[in-house]
Formats: C-alpha cells, structure tokens, sequence
C-alpha cells in the first residue's frame, strides 16, 4: 500500500445514496420503496426504544427534526449519508435501520434478495453480504464503483474502523487529510470516525470488499 502526498485540491462533491420513495416504483425500485418503509418502522422503534424525543435524536445525530420526522413517516428518500448520522446518534448499527432482528443461527443471504444500494447518479454500489440485523459489531459489503467514480461518507459512530480489500481495480482512499492509492489485492485498515472518501481514478469499474467494525 502507497502513501501519496496530500492532494493539492479538494475532492469533487458527490451525490448521495437514497434507498428510493415509498410509492409508485417498479423492478428494482419496488425493493428500493419497501426498504424506505422498513427504515420508516426502525427508526420509530429504535427512538422509541430508548426514549428519545425528536428533538433528542436531532441533537445526537446533527439530523433536523424535520428530516427525522419526514423519515419516519415515509415522506422522504433518506439517503445513506443521514442514516449513517441516523444510526450514530441512536447508538446502532447501520444495519439496525435495514432489517429486522434475526434469531437464526444459520442465515444464508441469496444474491437476489441482497438490497443494492445505487448512488443518484448510478456510479457506486452497495449489495449487503450479510443478513441486516445479523451482528451488532460486523456488517460486510461488495462495493462497485465506475470509472472516475467517488464517493463520500460521513464520520461514523466513534470506535467504528473499517477494513476494505481491493478485488479488482484501484481506488484512491481519502481518510481526513490524508491519501492512499492501492490496486488489486491491496487491503487497508482504517479508523472510520473521520470523514472519509472512495475514489476509482481508473477508466473501469471497480470491486472492493469492505468490512465495517462496530466498538463494542
């Protein structure tokens, strides 16, 4: 893995990540409508359960009262940026606003049912590897990134580390104020609770396999 130098100019701002309306979609949208009504009834729940007003969760998470009421009742498109302050603020995973606890002790995630998650302009995926709900301290993701693709992502819940494999591609690893490039085969280990950023400056798609790592 190389270190670069600090980039001379900042990064280019990127679209976020929603996870669809919640009426009137088809094919892959319909899942993208259902998934925004799971989040709606998770959210109520997890705030109900410890007790949080609206203005309570506000102020954890640095989200207006009016986008988590807007969430909570299925009239906005959340995007991965608000439910990544969204879960901070609760204390919870990031999947603990996608899906429903499971009591299983073998649970197999078919590739069909994994909700991918699009950014706006298409250029990143996102498809779940492991069961939403599964484990309280370890969620696993394939991500896809175009050409010349980036993505941002807000700091994390503080403890939060991710460990990210290049499968095929490049990418160009922002964290805080400092750059990583690495290729195909290379890992990196780093502490999420900073802002940080995916960029794929080469002409082709590219696959990462990225492990999020709740403190316990």
């Amino acid at each position: 893995m190389a270190k670069s130098a600090r980039m001379s100019n900042p990064l280019p701002e990127a679209p976020e990540a929603p996870f669809g309306g919640c009426a009137g979609e088809e094919g892959d949208e319909l899942g993208a409508a259902e998934l925004t009504r799971r989040v709606a009834d998770n959210l109520r729940a997890l705030r109900k359960a410890r007790d949080l007003s609206l203005d309570d969760l506000a102020a954890r998470s640095g989200v207006s009262r009016a986008t988590l009421s807007q969430v909570e009742t299925c009239k906005t498109n959340p995007t991965i940026a608000i439910l990544w302050k969204i879960s901070a603020g609760l204390g919870v995973p990031f999947s603990a606003l996608l899906g429903e606890e499971g009591v299983e002790r073998v649970r197999v995630l078919r590739r069909g049912d994994a909700q991918v998650l699009r950014s706006v302009d298409g250029r990143l995926e996102s498809r779940p590897l492991t069961p939403a709900g599964a484990s309280p301290l370890v969620e696993c993701y394939e991500l896809r990134l175009a050409g010349r693709g980036l993505a941002r992502s807000e700091p994390h819940a503080r403890g939060t580390c991710e460990s990210l494999t290049v499968l095929t591609g490049v990418l160009r690893l922002r964290v805080g104020d400092e750059v990583y490039d690495l290729t195909a085969g290379d890992s990196v280990y780093f502490e999420a609770d900073v802002p940080h950023a995916y960029e794929n400056p080469g002409r082709t798609e590219a696959r990462y396999f990225n492990v999020i790592l709740y403190a316990r």
